[in-house]
């Protein structure tokens, strides 16, 4: 396959390609589902009015397509006019271009959206030519940002096959780290508690008959969800919105929306007290990973966060057979409870040589140092040692 076998193109939205065909490079067979690479997801935050050029993000998804095969490759792609929601911190680069006369703003960035989960960015089929298509779709996106004078092109939370691919292909690859739990064939808490040493295990239990005192939690999925359910969640999630990031990501027709769309794939933990909720977490099902997204209360009370967002997932995963729960990003505090730490990569193209060669100095030094605090952090895991 050459270049002259298939077109490229830009769209500015996800309402401009069918759910069906997306999806097909998005989620095809031989790849776990990935419901944030969805269309169903991605056009809720387009058309609800959270991913949009007002905000900052500018939908501008390459499309590759070939005569008699239709969509056979995508990315999603953004035009952002800042660096926010995207938990991968570049504004100290920002920064220092702008103060050399640079213009760091509009960028370039593939991702999904408010949202630091690793997954594939370059969507392709399984095939002879799935790796020619990718290379394709990397080659396009820097072009866009080449041709049009853009400071860079940032592609985040890639899986450390891409990364690899993207540095062959010459971009810097920046790692970060988050904190996963995985699930070693538990049949029950009480079988991952068995793993970890006697103080750690005598800790979470203690945790969790604190956090559990006078309360209920409920697992909420599927056709069970209502919009009374996401009424009160809105108001958790609005609640610490504003308080980690000023004003929340999301609007509450956003839940809706996802609601209608993919109620399957969500789960939300609400936290009751005679019968009404004082807190809740929603969650995201994939294929086989529970991903913790968002969470909040309107009763803060010791231990009530572990509970709702950590020891409720797990016992979410064992019940439902999923491999890993991701909890988000950062949270060191995550490891005492069995969540360990995981590499988390992304990769960057800076059109600028000065401030391109002083970013790969910094990450050169950056990634050792991601090293041996991941090193550092898997030596005291609350796990029983070898010996």
């Amino acid at each position: 396959m050459d270049e002259t076998s298939f077109q490229i193109r830009l769209i500015h939205g996800l309402a401009d390609v069918a759910p069906q065909d997306w999806n097909a490079v998005a989620n095809p067979p031989g790849y776990p589902d990935d419901p944030f690479l969805s269309w169903e997801f991605l056009e809720a935050l387009e058309s609800t009015g959270c991913a949009v050029p007002e905000h900052g993000w500018a939908a501008h998804h390459l499309l590759l397509e070939a005569p008699g095969r239709g969509l056979i490759g995508a990315m999603p792609l953004y035009l952002k006019g800042h660096s926010q929601g995207e938990f991968v911190f570049d504004h100290s680069w920002a920064d220092a271009y702008e103060r050399a006369g640079g213009h760091y703003y509009p960028k370039l960035l593939s991702a999904v959206p408010f949202t630091p989960v690793t997954g594939r960015r370059r969507l392709v089929k399984p095939g002879p030519d799935e790796a020619r298509i990718a290379s394709a779709l990397l080659a396009a996106a820097v072009r866009v940002g080449d041709n049009n004078n853009l400071s860079s092109l940032h592609v985040n939370f890639v899986t450390e096959d891409e990364a690899a691919a993207m540095q062959d292909a010459g971009l810097m690859i920046r790692t970060d780290q988050q904190f996963h739990w995985h699930n070693h064939y538990y049949q029950s808490f009480d079988d991952f508690l068995a793993e970890l040493s006697s103080a750690k295990r005598k800790n979470l239990r203690k945790e969790r008959r604190k956090a559990q005192e006078g309360l209920t939690f409920r697992h909420i999925t599927g056709d069970d969800i209502t919009e009374a359910h996401w009424d009160a969640f809105y108001e958790f999630y609005v609640d610490t919105g504003a308080r980690k990031w000023g004003s929340p990501y999301l609007n509450r027709e956003t839940f809706s929306v996802l609601g209608e769309r993919m109620a399957d794939k969500l789960l939300l933990v609400f936290a009751e007290e005679d019968g009404m909720p004082i807190a809740g977490a929603m969650n995201v099902i994939g294929g086989e990973r529970l991903f913790g997204r968002y969470w909040g209360t309107v009763d803060p009370r010791p231990m009530l966060h572990f509970e709702t967002c950590y020891y409720q997932a797990i016992d979410f995963a064992i019940e439902h057979g999923l491999k890993v729960v991701e909890a988000g990003a950062q949270g060191g505090h995550k490891l005492a409870r069995g969540y360990v730490p995981e590499t988390t990569y992304s990769a960057h193209w800076i059109a600028h040589e000065g401030l391109a060669a002083a970013i790969d100095d910094y990450l050169d030094r950056e990634r050792a140092a991601v090293d041996r605090e991941s090193a550092f952090l898997r030596d005291r895991t609350p796990f029983k040692k070898d010996g």
